[in-house]
């Protein structure tokens, strides 16, 4: 019967081990260094040019075109 909780601790072990190397790896990924600047990225996820001139005159800004 001893086995038995031997092998419980030995399979809570690598649980915790294998939870630890994944939030790790994954913290790893998020924060890795990028060389991506918003300028390189903008004209992917940016709005257009219309739906930004939208937004700024619904909320009583204004747009500048520059």
């Amino acid at each position: 019967m001893w086995w038995q909780y031997l092998i419980a601790a030995v399979v809570v072990i690598l649980a915790v081990w294998g939870f630890i190397s994944v939030v790790k790896l994954q913290t790893h990924r998020l924060s890795d260094k990028t060389d991506n600047t918003a300028e390189d990225v903008y004209d992917r996820y940016g709005d257009s040019l219309d739906k930004q001139r939208r937004y700024a005159q619904e909320r009583g800004g204004e747009w500048k075109d520059d």
